[in-house]
């Protein structure tokens, strides 16, 4: 692993492991940020001791980070060009990289001091926005060239629809067990029993003087937790990882820009997808004339020199195609070739892969065919959409830790400040569930959310259909930091990187 790093200068190590640390401790933050959506629960509930929780949330982020993937760490990777990335080397991208995670902690933190349930995500992609914007200013460049524009809509448009499902769904669930849990030819007694989920922790120490809730209904809260946890792990687990490849692919491009450490069976399949695209694209070309153009097969040796004047371009599949072929013919190792190559290499196989997805878009090609490519764009992909296993298990690590630590100023509002009524053991438990299942969904499809977000409007949707409204001042404080966060993100990580640009 180590000798990845031999070639750096001594300074720039020293910035590399300042830029590691910021962001280890941006996790951390994130942490105990989010924490309260895990423990405030059943903590409020008193299904578990606040020590308990913690240590149980933390447990299961550190496993959520370690078998959550990556595809959430690379949507994050991928909202800056290649070509951006490329730069960090020099103290001008080195100023990227921390305009990026001070803008990240001090928002973060912020609002953590507040106890405003804010998104580490919003913040996050906020701050990878205005360095970008900031970046295209300053160069004089266009702003589409500054940022991987689809990428960043479908991201945010993520982050938008999350909270609205959160809301919906939740307020259905409660709804509908309100309405079907306890029906009229129950008995008496049975019927009693099934009302206690409707009921709030001091309802129940009042009328039956315990503080615990029913033990099945414990269960169910306990489990919903473990959801939420290993779902936040694994999505905003995978940020921490994104962040930390950013850093390492720019500031040690030679060693991190693809995967130094790929087999030749991993590179084998890679040249083998291409092989199978082209073959794909010659077969389907009249199908795909639309989308693709009309296209003579090329040559697989054709010249790779100049590829920094290089842009992805649909209608150019074909030379895309040559070129991969001509850099990865009887490729064995990523050692074999130059940084200039590697970078060429992870340009064009980045380039493939999107039109690729573009292609597996279209309305003419069938499921199968969907499926077929969305394989071979896997393949394709396995090279430089990586992360070392170190990377991972530090990640996992300050999450973990950064979870028992600072969860109490969000969970007391999670807890009692969103709804003008306490919360019943019916509201966490859905509440938990529909979380779980919307963040888990979504770090599968590889769409970076906010778990504060989808939790804190889960809640507010039991609220609004169960819990007799929900407390006006409250609610507004989070509406406005989820409104203010992007925008303050991207002025404050801007404003940064010019300060950093004017001292440079």
């Amino acid at each position: 692993m180590f000798h990845l790093f031999t070639e750096l200068g001594f300074s720039t190590s020293l910035w590399l492991i300042l830029a590691l640390l910021f962001v280890l401790f941006y996790e951390a933050i994130n942490g105990f940020h989010d924490t309260a959506n895990a423990v405030a629960t059943v903590i409020y509930t008193r299904a578990l001791k606040e020590k308990l929780a913690v240590m149980m949330a933390g447990v299961f982020n550190f496993c959520g980070v370690l078998l959550g993937g990556l595809s959430v760490a690379y949507a994050i990777v991928h909202l800056l060009p290649t070509d951006l990335l490329l730069n960090v080397g020099s103290m001008h991208g080195l100023a990227m990289v921390f305009s990026i995670l001070l803008a990240a902690i001090i928002w973060n933190l912020g609002t953590w001091y507040f106890g405003i349930p804010a998104s580490s995500s919003h913040t996050l992609i906020g701050s990878i926005i205005g360095v970008g914007l900031a970046n295209a200013f300053l160069m004089d460049t266009s702003i589409i060239e500054a940022l991987n524009i689809p990428k960043m809509v479908t991201i945010l448009l993520s982050l938008i629809i999350s909270p609205l499902v959160g809301l919906i769904l939740a307020g259905a669930m409660i709804y509908l067990l309100r309405k079907y849990w306890n029906r009229r030819n129950q008995s008496k007694k049975s019927r009693k029993k099934r009302e206690r989920i409707f009921m709030t922790p001091e309802q129940r120490e009042k009328l039956y003087g315990k503080k615990k809730p029913p033990f099945w209904i414990r269960i169910m809260l306990i489990l919903s937790a473990i959801g939420v946890s290993f779902s936040h792990g694994a999505n905003d687990g995978q940020k921490g990882i994104g962040l930390l490849m950013l850093v390492l692919m720019g500031i040690a491009p030679a060693g991190f820009i693809v995967n130094m450490s790929a087999s030749t069976y991993e590179l084998k399949h890679t040249r083998n997808a291409i092989h199978n695209i082209e073959d794909y694209f010659i077969t389907h070309n009249d199908e795909l004339n639309s989308v693709i153009g009309k296209q003579p097969t090329l040559d697989a040796n054709i010249p790779t020199t100049d590829l920094n004047k290089y842009h992805c371009d649909y209608s150019r599949s074909f030379t895309t195609i040559g070129i991969a072929n001509s850099l990865f013919n009887k490729l064995e190792s990523y050692k074999e070739l130059s940084l200039e190559q590697r970078a060429q290499t992870r340009r064009i196989l980045l380039c493939l892969s999107d039109t690729v997805a573009h292609v597996a878009k279209q309305p003419n090609v069938s499921s199968d065919d969907k499926s077929y490519l969305s394989s071979l764009k896997d393949d394709l992909l396995v090279t430089v959409e990586y992360a070392p296993i170190w990377i991972i298990i530090a990640v996992a690590s300050a999450l973990a830790v950064g979870t028992m630590v600072g969860w109490r100023r969000v969970a007391i509002t999670i807890g009692e400040k969103i709804g003008k009524k306490g919360m019943t053991y019916a509201q966490g438990v859905t509440s938990q569930i529909t979380t779980a299942f919307s963040i888990g969904v979504a770090s599968y499809t590889g769409l970076p959310v906010s778990t504060t977000q989808v939790l804190s409007s889960s809640i507010a949707g039991t609220m609004l259909v169960d819990g007799g409204g929900l407390q006006s001042k409250t609610v507004k404080n989070i509406a406005l930091t989820w409104i203010l966060t992007l925008p303050v993100s991207i002025l404050l990580s801007a404003l940064l990187f010019w300060l950093a640009q004017m001292l440079i």
